[in-house]
């Protein structure tokens, strides 16, 4: 599968975001290394800090499934923006707890532009040693 692709299935998924609040529907893609794709959207809540973004639902959904780290291969991420829409600082962790460093994250806009960059680059300082 091709970044197109899996950017194709973020943004698909996007209409299915529970966002009363922000009205900022996300969508978000992973692609396993056994070439399963796993969706996510974010959940919002009226206590903002229970709300979950659209990254974190497809690694947990993923989890849930029974993949461990390392099983993650991409990850594309899709909302409404003019510029690119980066995974907020926890879903980043998130993604370092899981994920390869060199493992392509992709973000996309409104002109359907994909960015790609390397999980190292999106999160320099991880919490955890991103070399696993």
């Amino acid at each position: 599968m091709n970044k197109e692709q899996l950017m194709e299935q973020a943004r698909a998924v996007k209409h299915a975001a529970y966002a009363p609040y922000s009205k900022f529907p996300v969508g978000a893609a992973i692609l396993l290394k056994d070439g399963t794709v796993i969706t996510g959207v974010n959940v919002e809540n009226v206590s903002f800090g229970a709300t979950n973004c659209a990254e974190r639902t497809a690694f947990f959904t993923a989890v849930a499934r029974g993949y461990a780290k390392g099983d993650f291969q991409a990850i594309a991420v899709a909302g409404d923006t003019e510029d690119f829409l980066p995974p907020c600082s926890i879903c980043r962790q998130v993604m370092a707890e899981f994920c390869y460093p060199d493992m392509p994250v992709y973000l996309t806009n409104n002109k359907q532009d994909i960015l790609e960059l390397k999980l190292r680059e999106l999160l320099p300082y991880a919490f955890t040693d991103l070399d696993m």
